[in-house]
């Protein structure tokens, strides 16, 4: 399924990159501190939601595929604090484009 997603994303123009997923407990948004921890156990992301789901939905005997949308850099001199309406913000802007994987995908398979 990841390979079909990448194919619909490419043939859309719409940027995937690949990376480790590090998961917190929330809900809270990281600290500069957390940033350099979680990259120096070499996670490329982090969020607050999507694991605990996902952990449920796989507990279910579900299948599951997911997408996070990057809101923020945790980047060492690119972290700026950011607030929850920053980061729906940019998940509202972003989601026509996830929307589309989606359902192409749903669509192919």
């Amino acid at each position: 399924m990841i390979a079909k997603a990448k194919q619909i994303a490419k043939r859309n123009k719409i940027k995937v990159v690949e990376g480790v997923y590090v998961g917190t407990s929330g809900p809270t948004f990281e600290t500069p501190a957390e940033y350099r921890y979680f990259r120096t156990i070499e996670g490329d992301a982090v969020g607050m939601s999507t694991v605990p789901e996902i952990i449920v939905a796989n507990h279910a005997g579900m299948k599951c595929f997911g997408i996070p949308i990057i809101t923020d850099l945790g980047v060492p001199g690119k972290i700026i604090e950011v607030s929850h309406e920053e980061v729906q913000k940019i998940g509202n802007s972003v989601q026509p484009l996830m929307t589309l994987i989606m359902k192409e995908l749903v669509q192919e398979i």
